[in-house]
């Protein structure tokens, strides 16, 4: 081809890209502009439906007066309202109230509004505009700004980011995330701690991609505390090495992410079991009578948690390159980080800044492994031990102890407190996106919450279904709420009540041989369910978090990790089904 051609060839085929290019932007702005006036409308038009409900509680009477127990703690019961009175209040002052039910038994009474499928916009907005626009900064502000326009708050700062800012939740995302983990991470980029790891790991614990996968996997195992520290402290220990060892970040995040919630299902000796006991309470029922029966209710139901089970396995075969179902993409990033050492996709927006990803050692100054050993030592002994005397991990003790046992540690070897504070520095910039990505998931979380897009997925459902379809559709119910919301724990508080009730009802009218093991298999439904979308929503801490220590593209992670996850869970609800089939 002659030069002339080649250029004339250029000319022809360059246009029609740039305007392929400006039209895919147009038609971008077009879906943003078009969810934005919907949510507009519907603020102004759409009266909200109030959904009010009521689970029964366990209320215990003791010398101070009445009181139930919520995640281990006595909380008073201040006043208890007849049934008769209920009645005559409005749905919207119902919520929150404890109502004696005339035949000795207590419910807590909770009124939700709900616009109706309407509720879900901003949970949708931002969920499909982080896929289309790969900006979650963006799509969760303009999810969170759709939910205001139909709650008719237009002071987005003041009505809308104010209070969430101004939340103890918010708060430690600030701590922990962006000053304590970004602090250390930053130390340890300082000290080259984490390249010292790297190095005495693969000469002693590692002989190739695939074992380093495996001690990723065994670490999320050994982490059990689940959800957030879990994919902290897996993700912090295991990138150095995975990255020597040509792992795609895709990988990794996915194999840190697949092991923290589904692990704590199955290792339950953390804080799960006392938080859900509380909320699967149903008079009459011998197994749930007390709290007691309610926790060891729960760890009998374990075996039945088939997709934290296959979960599990099925990212242990990721690991040891024996899964043929991973999908397209992950295998395709497997192959790009193997063939061409590239750990991200070209063009990807990895979650930690290129600071964070290489080291900056002072001149003479000699990396140790056991700097980045014992701060992580200290970290999970912290961690642990709080959990065994207090029965609650004090996550952000631990890191703050790992952070300063990191830097006296530096200090005491000969760093310097200049190059200490830039380290320090350093990793503070280099989480900072991240973090605020949080506190934005955090803020969507609690627009969805208010907009009442659980409440209306409950009340869609009903109370006319087949018993034999119950465990499938409280699966897919709790599976679209935790993804909407990005909350695990958040979808138990609105799902279970609804189904330990509707569960012991069917299984009574269909005088099933063992109404026990489909009570089971239900609360099971709703567990696993919640933790699937837990795991793959964009906008869950537990995701942003494993994107972020593992050095992902968030929106890669999300993608990636969908075939593998969802597998599993179509094969959980086979399961389901062959034992209320077969065994109930």
């Amino acid at each position: 081809m002659t030069e002339s051609n080649a250029k004339s060839t250029e000319n022809a085929t360059t246009p029609p890209t740039k305007q392929k290019s400006g039209k895919g932007r147009w038609v971008k702005l077009a879906v943003v502009m078009t969810g934005l006036l919907l949510a507009l409308v519907v603020g102004q038009t759409v009266e909200p439906d109030w959904l009010v409900t009521s689970a029964s509680i366990d209320v215990l009477e003791d010398d101070e007066g009445l009181y139930t127990v919520e995640r281990g703690k006595r909380v008073a019961v201040e006043s208890v309202l007849d049934v008769a009175a209920l009645e005559t209040l409005p749905a919207a002052e119902r919520g929150g109230l404890i109502v004696n039910d005339g035949a000795g038994g207590y419910e807590r009474v909770t009124a939700t509004r709900h616009w109706g499928f309407w509720s879900l916009l901003p949970a949708v907005m931002a969920i499909v505009l982080c896929l289309v626009l790969r900006e979650p900064l963006i799509a969760l502000l303009l999810g969170i700004t759709s939910g205001a326009l139909i709650m008719s708050r237009f002071d987005l700062t003041e009505d809308v980011l104010m209070p969430v800012l101004q939340s103890s939740s918010a708060a430690g995302v600030l701590l922990l995330y962006l000053w304590l983990l970004g602090g250390l991470m930053g130390i340890w980029s300082k000290t080259g701690a984490a390249a010292a790891f790297a190095d005495w790991a693969s000469r002693t614990l590692v002989r190739g991609p695939r074992s380093a996968k495996v001690v990723a996997w065994g670490l999320g195992i050994l982490f059990f505390q689940g959800g957030t520290m879990s994919t902290v402290l897996v993700g912090t220990s295991v990138k150095p090495l995975a990255d020597k060892e040509k792992i795609s970040h895709e990988e990794l995040s996915y194999i840190v992410d697949s092991t923290a919630s589904p692990i704590a299902v199955l290792l339950a000796f953390n804080a799960w079991p006392l938080y859900v006991q509380a909320l699967i309470f149903v008079p009459g029922v011998a197994v749930l009578a007390t709290e007691g029966d309610r926790l060891a209710f729960f760890f009998a139901s374990l075996p039945l948690s088939f997709y934290a089970w296959f979960a599990v396995l099925g990212t242990l075969l990721l690991a040891l390159d024996l899964n043929p179902f991973a999908g397209k993409g992950m295998k395709a990033a497997r192959k790009r980080a193997r063939e061409t050492g590239q750990l991200d996709r070209p063009g990807s927006e990895p979650m930690l800044s290129p600071e964070l990803q290489t080291t900056d050692v002072p001149a003479g100054y000699r990396p140790s492994v056991w700097e980045f050993a014992v701060p992580l030592l200290v970290l999970t002994g912290v961690a642990i031990g709080t959990f065994a005397t207090t029965g609650s991990p004090q996550v952000r003790w631990a890191f703050g102890l790992a952070v300063l046992s990191a830097a006296i540690w530096a200090l005491v070897r000969g760093m310097s407190l200049r190059d200490l504070m830039d380290g320090i520095g350093t990793g503070l910039k280099g989480v900072v996106v991240a973090a605020i990505i949080l506190m934005l998931a955090i803020a969507l979380g609690t627009m969805t919450k208010e907009t009442g897009a659980g409440a209306y997925l409950v009340a869609a459902m009903g109370d006319t279904l087949p018993y034999t379809v119950l465990p499938a559709a409280l699966m897919v119910l709790t599976m679209a709420i935790a993804f909407a919301t990005g909350t695990s724990w958040g979808t138990f508080a609105v799902a279970f009540p609804l189904a330990m009730p509707l569960a012991v009802a069917l299984g009574e009218s269909a005088e099933l041989d063992k109404p026990i093991l489909y009570l089971m298999v239900c609360f099971a439904a709703v567990l696993n369910g919640s933790v699937y979308g837990d795991q793959c929503s964009p906008i869950s801490d537990t995701t942003i978090l494993s994107s972020m220590t593992t050095g992902a593209d968030l929106i890669d992670h999300v993608k990636t990790q969908l075939f593998p996850a969802t597998l599993a869970a179509v094969l959980a609800i086979v399961c389901w089904q062959v034992v209320v089939f077969v065994f109930c």
